[in-house]
């Protein structure tokens, strides 16, 4: 499995993260970062064509993965603005209460291992004011959809570099200290024990 972990999950996850779908998702959410971003999960790159590039400062990349930071860093090349890549997971953030703008955060709540410390984290580096901005899958709402989420969950862990397919999103979210005052939800894909999707934003309650 560390042959798997190391070497073919990355460009895996990097492709399969690539489709239209996934795309489509990060096209509605992404725009809406402002001023100094913190994107958790920057992986390689994929978020960051979607950008708006007039209203950003800079950007710091987190993501334990140097395979993938490597496909990242060709991204962040060509853009008119600064991506600082932090080569540490969600529940490490290195950076001063309060320093961030906007937190960003796509199809990564899913694999954090402690995620309830990740959003404290992230609860406490963004500022007053600041967007947690959030697009992740999830528990569905459907039971029949919800069974079968429990039912896959072990070996999807295992095959999938620990991503979760029934994490309730929306409660972790505000179990960390966070406010939702935006939330869409949709199955994004025929496959809908993996599909189904949470976007919106919160704020420091």
């Amino acid at each position: 499995m560390k042959l798997y972990n190391t070497y073919i999950l990355p460009r895996l996850t990097h492709w399969v993260c690539s489709g239209k779908n996934f795309s489509n998702q990060r096209a509605k959410v992404i725009p809406q970062a402002r001023g100094r971003v913190l994107e958790i999960g920057i992986g390689s790159g994929l978020n960051l064509p979607f950008y708006n590039s007039a209203n950003i400062d800079f950007v710091w990349g987190l993501d334990p993965s140097k395979q993938l930071q490597k496909i990242a860093e060709k991204k962040a090349g060509i853009l008119p603005f600064n991506v600082d890549f932090i080569g540490l997971s969600g529940e490490e953030i290195p950076l001063e209460k309060n320093c961030v703008d906007t937190v960003v955060v796509t199809y990564t709540l899913c694999s954090i291992k402690d995620v309830q410390k990740a959003l404290i984290e992230m609860n406490r580096v963004l500022r007053p004011g600041g967007k947690l901005i959030f697009c992740e899958h999830g528990k569905a709402p459907d039971d029949l959809v919800s069974q079968w989420q429990n039912r896959i969950n072990p070996i999807w862990k295992r095959i999938s570099g620990g991503c979760h397919l029934n994490r309730p999103i929306p409660s972790l979210i505000e179990q960390s200290g966070f406010k939702i005052q935006n939330i869409d939800m949709a199955y994004i894909s025929s496959f809908k024990p993996a599909s189904f999707n949470y976007w919106g934003f919160a704020v420091l309650g």
